[in-house]
């Protein structure tokens, strides 16, 4: 009898001892290397769509068309926009032409439907330097973009993107189920 309870207390304890580092380990993983994000609203719709669940790496190196989640500079949320300029970079739109670094990008991401027949861009023009008061993107910081520029808070809003408010890039559409995707949407 005396041996029976020492080993159902070994086996449970073994339990424990599996169920620990499991916690253990996915709770490390979710703070330091990926985690699920809720997107909200439609800012970057058609990529991604209100609800959509998405996993986020936290260990990327940020790159030009990444799709980041980011602390918003003006609230207390996650927002996920795509980077256009990087550090060094200058950014201009032109005619509904984005221009990097003086060259033209075709942007097939971007949400160009309109309700409103009159719509003549979907994106204003600008430059860098008339919204952030810059001729470049300073080192440490990015220029981001919703893909659905006549309905995103972006940018061209509220400036330029620390790279400490990053909290990694999106790698894989989790749900809704039909729009799985591993790999970033470019």
């Amino acid at each position: 009898m005396q041996e029976e309870k020492t080993n159902l207390k070994k086996e449970i304890l073994s339990y424990l001892k599996i169920i620990v580092i499991t916690a253990i380990v996915v709770l490390g993983c979710k703070q330091f290397l990926f985690a699920p994000i809720k997107v909200q609203g439609a800012s970057m719709y058609p990529t991604y769509h209100d609800k959509d669940i998405i996993i986020v790496s936290k260990t990327s190196k940020i790159e030009r068309f990444d799709q980041i989640v980011f602390q918003s500079p003006t609230e207390d949320e996650l927002y996920i926009k795509r980077v256009i300029g990087l550090p060094g970079d200058t950014v201009e739109m032109k005619d509904d032409v984005l221009y990097v670094n003086g060259k033209a990008y075709k942007e097939d991401y971007v949400n160009r439907q309109t309700d409103d027949p009159n719509q003549l861009r979907i994106t204003e023009n600008f430059s860098l330097e008339q919204l952030v008061n810059e001729k470049k993107v300073p080192e440490g910081m990015y220029f981001v973009l919703g893909d659905n520029r006549l309905k995103s808070y972006d940018s061209r809003h509220y400036g330029l993107i620390s790279k400490d408010a990053i909290y990694g890039e999106a790698k894989v559409t989790l749900y809704p189920f039909n729009q799985f995707h591993i790999g970033s949407k470019k």
